[in-house]
């Protein structure tokens, strides 16, 4: 599907695709977010759609994917709303530009190998020490140490290399 037909077939089934978000994420910010999520990620899958009269339900299933794990990054949420909060984000010119900001956070989270993620969920977002996160995780401290410094170079890599970035 070309840029104009996705662009015309979403401004068709958008309003749809948004009040079903509002009942999936259960908070119309929370559903904003996932749909600008869901809107960016099937913009870039767009060419995989084989129909046009299956848009709404393939965008619908992503959002609803969206929300799911917005509900299951917490952490990741809380950061990026502190940050918001006290205009630490100071690039974000709208709404949609921190929806997309926190789905490119919330997907280079979920990409890290999961010894990294739980690393940096503890230590960065959780906000607990090198030996807190040490003994959680069951580690020596230059382990942890180790896991930390890498996690922080893929996140920042990921990020970089992402919409985000650019």
């Amino acid at each position: 599907m070309d840029a104009a037909t996705f662009d015309r077939v979403l401004r068709e089934h958008k309003d749809s695709v948004y009040r079903q978000m509002v009942r999936v994420c259960q908070h119309r910010e929370d559903a904003e977010d996932a749909l600008a999520q869901a809107i960016l990620l099937a913009f870039r899958a767009a060419d995989q759609l084989e129909s046009e009269a299956a848009f709404r339900s393939w965008i619908g299933t992503i959002g609803k994917r969206v929300c799911t794990r917005m509900r299951s990054h917490p952490g990741i949420l809380q950061a990026l709303e502190f940050a918001d909060d006290r205009g630490m984000v100071s690039d974000v010119s709208d709404e949609m530009d921190l929806a997309v900001l926190k789905g490119c956070v919330i997907q280079a989270y979920e990409e890290l190998p999961p010894i990294y993620r739980d690393v940096y969920r503890l230590a960065e977002l959780e906000e607990h020490s090198v030996r807190e996160t040490a003994e959680r995780l069951d580690l020596t401290e230059a382990a942890t140490k180790s896991r930390l410094l890498r996690a922080r170079e893929l996140m920042r890599n990921r990020l970089d290399g992402s919409i985000c970035g650019s």
